[in-house]
């Protein structure tokens, strides 16, 4: 099994945003009193938002939290490797330190 730098994935779950995410997959969501909400790949629910402070989302009805990776893996039924690959051309580019 393939082994991901830590800082990779760190940037696959912190730098990726929400909103392209959900328009790259196509994926039911709006923003609704100016926060971005999803249906929850997990129940079906449009309840689910996300938390621009941690880019982590939130499904209220069955109480699922995600980040980038875990979203992909279940709205589209990817293994963790699958994921990543899919997820790696969505990082915006690193600015130079």
């Amino acid at each position: 099994m393939a082994r991901y730098p830590d800082d990779w994935l760190r940037r696959l779950r912190n730098d990726i945003a929400w909103k392209r995410l959900l328009e790259h997959w196509q994926w039911p969501h709006k923003v609704r009193a100016g926060q971005l909400a999803f249906q929850c790949p997990r129940c079906g629910e449009l309840i689910a938002v996300v938390n621009p402070r941690t880019n982590l989302g939130r499904c209220f009805a069955c109480e699922v939290n995600y980040n980038p990776i875990d979203f992909t893996m279940e709205a589209l039924a990817c293994d963790f490797p699958e994921t990543v690959e899919r997820l790696t051309h969505l990082l915006p580019p690193q600015e130079p330190a």
